[in-house]
C-alpha cells in the first residue's frame, strides 16, 4: 500500500551515535515506523521518552567506545544476540569533543588526528565490522551521516569573531565520509549491500548557540531558517527503508537550499 512505502517493520537497525541532538529524533522516527533500534554510543542520552521502547525490547542502548575495534565487535555481537539479525547500519557517531583548536595555524597534529579518528575512522571501522553479518544474511544497508561541510567551505563571515569556527579537523574527515560512501557503494554492490550518505546542512543546537549566530546562518539558506532535527526524518526513512531499494552511492543533502547558491 502507498502509506507503507517507508515502513521499517521487521527491520533491525544499529544507530551509532543515535542519542545526540540529531540522533534522538531520528531514532524516534525509526521506532515509529516499525524498526527495532540499537543505539551504540559512549553516553546514554536517550531520556525518559524512550522508556517504553526499552521495556518492550524495541530499543536497546549499548555502551561502547567506537574508536576501539574490539568494542565495536562486542557491541555488534550484543545487538545480533538481542535482535537475531541486523538489516541497517547508520554511521552517525562522531567524537566532536576531541576536535580541539579551530584556528588553522594553531591546529596541532593531535587535533588533526583526533578529528580524523573520531569522524572518519569510526564509520570505517563500523562498516568493516558489519560486513560479516550482512554477508551471512545475503545483504544489508549502510547509511553514513555526512555534512554540508564535507562538500562546501564554511562562510566564516557567518561565524564572525565571537563564535568558534568550524574546524578543519571536522570538514576534511566529513568530505572523506562522503567519498568513502561512494567507494563502499561500488565495492559492496555485488554483495547486495547498499551504501548511501545523508548530509545535513545547518542544524545548530538552539539550546547551546547564540540567537544572533542562528539568525546569520538562517539568512544563508533559501528557506531562511536553520534545520530542526525532525527535518531529517523523512530523508533518513527513505535511505533506511525499501523505498530507496534502487539507490546506492548517493549523498542526500537536507539543507534548506543553503548549498544550492
Amino acid at each position: 500500500m502507498r502509506n507503507e512505502i517507508f515502513s521499517m517493520e521487521g527491520k533491525n537497525v544499529i544507530f551509532t551515535g543515535g542519542s545526540g541532538w540529531l540522533g534522538r529524533p531520528m531514532t524516534r522516527a525509526l521506532l515509529d515506523y516499525g524498526a527495532r533500534v540499537a543505539v551504540i554510543s559512549r553516553t546514554d542520552r536517550m531520556g525518559r521518552a524512550f522508556d517504553e521502547d526499552r521495556r518492550n525490547g524495541r530499543m536497546i542502548f549499548v555502551h561502547a567506545d567506537l574508536q576501539k575495534t574490539e568494542k565495536i565487535r562486542n557491541a555488534f555481537s550484543e545487538v545480533r544476540e538481542a535482535f537475531g539479525h541486523i538489516d541497517v547500519l547508520i554511521n552517525g557517531a562522531a567524537n566532536l569533543g576531541a576536535l580541539g583548536e579551530y584556528r588553522l595555524e594553531m591546529v596541532t597534529d593531535e587535533d588533526w588526528a583526533a578529528g580524523v579518528d573520531g569522524i572518519l575512522n569510526v564509520p570505517f571501522r563500523c562498516t568493516r565490522e558489519i560486513l560479516p553479518y550482512f554477508d551471512a544474511q545475503g545483504g544489508g544497508n549502510i547509511v553514513n551521516i555526512g555534512s554540508m561541510y564535507g562538500f562546501v567551505a564554511p562562510d566564516f563571515d557567518v561565524y564572525g569573531d565571537d563564535v568558534p569556527w568550524n574546524p578543519p579537523s571536522y570538514s576534511a574527515p566529513k568530505a572523506a565520509v562522503i567519498q568513502f560512501t561512494r567507494y563502499c557503494a561500488s565495492a559492496l554492490a555485488r554483495r547486495n549491500i547498499r551504501v548511501n550518505c545523508l548530509s545535513p546542512g545547518a542544524f545548530p543546537n538552539v539550546h547551546t548557540n547564540e540567537k544572533d549566530f542562528i539568525e546569520r546562518l538562517s539568512a544563508r539558506a533559501m528557506l531562511k531558517r536553520t534545520g530542526m532535527p525532525e527535518d531529517l526524518n523523512g530523508a533518513l526513512l527513505l535511505l533506511c527503508s525499501d523505498a530507496s531499494s534502487f539507490m546506492t552511492g548517493v549523498n542526500l543533502v537536507v539543507d534548506g537550499g543553503l548549498t544550492s547558491w
